[in-house]
């Protein structure tokens, strides 16, 4: 006797909440890391981003009249990941704000889980630098082996005297870059190791290169995206950046600002993001195009995030543009 059942008729052992609290757990180590390097502030901060975005959901789905589903994870990753995103000496108040616009706004306004258009860890992103445009580009923590970290802890003061290394090259250049930093060939090791000023989840490339590898052997995610992207950063640097920030080299403008975070964990969400293969390369080389124009040519130092955000609307277009083309016979059983 035949068994007839209603799709899905393919089974897996994977689940939301499984793939959710996989990629959180992917990113303890470079939080880790980030807490040595600049102090126990950044474990504070991202815990107040992550209970609140998971508290902002809950609240979400009763006000709407829906399940409150905050176990599965999303919004905890939506918490981590913004935090990541921010710089390491911001007040509490900026990840609660930021919360709101990421889950509430850019996230069940949008009808949910799976429905909204923008990546909400970006979108909230977006929000606080636009909102609090001064602690999100001044509130900087240098590496706990300098000593300006000292003087700012003892002395109370509000602003941090310190620049991130994309700030030192976009407003005064490849000269001030080695004078604060050292030459390009004698920072690689450090920067992608994690001794840099930057954002809470910029410190070890190599933790976040590792973490996106594990993903992609779990199958979680693929390479189409972060190859296409970092590749395009490396080649569009090289042969347009000769005369601008990066002095065309491929390697620090991989390795500095949000490049492999954004390459890793942003861009590859499952919601805003293609799931054919061939819209995912596009996808990524657009991004990683993005990224290479609004560093040399616009206002902001970092552009990982607006490209992003913008690309973000076009991936269900890319699919539907690169949409595999399925074999059936003619229709009335023509030849």
């Amino acid at each position: 006797m035949w068994n007839v059942s209603v799709s899905p008729h393919v089974r897996s052992n994977e689940s939301v909440d499984k793939i959710m609290w996989t990629v959180v757990a992917c990113l303890v180590p470079p939080l880790l890391l980030s807490v040595f390097v600049f102090g126990v502030q950044v474990l504070l901060i991202t815990a107040v981003s992550v209970i609140s975005c998971m508290a902002v959901e809950a609240i979400s789905q009763k006000l709407l009249g829906r399940e409150v589903t905050v176990k599965d994870g999303s919004a905890a990753l939506t918490g981590m990941l913004m935090a990541f995103v921010i710089p390491p000496g911001v007040s509490f108040l900026i990840p609660i704000l930021g919360a709101v616009m990421a889950i509430y706004i850019g996230k069940h306004l949008m009808g949910g889980l799976g429905y909204n258009i923008f990546n909400p860890a970006l979108l909230g992103r977006a929000f606080l630098l636009a909102t609090f445009p001064v602690a999100m580009t001044s509130a900087w923590l240098p590496p706990l082996t300098d000593g300006a970290i000292f003087t700012y802890l003892s002395s109370g003061v509000d602003a941090i005297s310190t620049a991130t290394p994309l700030a030192v090259l976009k407003e005064q250049g490849m000269l001030a870059f080695r004078e604060a930093f050292g030459s390009p060939a004698e920072v690689y090791p450090s920067f992608f190791l994690g001794w840099r000023p930057g954002c809470i989840g910029e410190t070890s490339g190599l933790l976040i290169v590792l973490g996106g590898i594990f993903l992609m052997y779990k199958r979680y995610i693929t390479w189409h995206i972060p190859v296409s992207m970092l590749g395009t950063m490396a080649v569009l640097t090289w042969i347009f950046g000769g005369d601008t920030l990066f002095s065309g080299d491929p390697l620090l403008a991989v390795l500095t600002g949000g490049a492999l975070l954004g390459a890793f964990y942003m861009a590859t969400d499952y919601v805003t993001s293609p799931s054919t293969r061939t819209a995912q390369l596009v996808y990524g080389i657009g991004i990683g195009a993005l990224t290479v124009l609004i560093r040399i040519k616009g206002g902001y130092p970092e552009g990982v995030c607006y490209a992003i955000l913008l690309m973000n609307p076009l991936s269900s277009v890319l699919d539907g543009w690169f949409k595999p083309k399925r074999f059936a016979p003619p229709a009335g059983g023509e030849k």
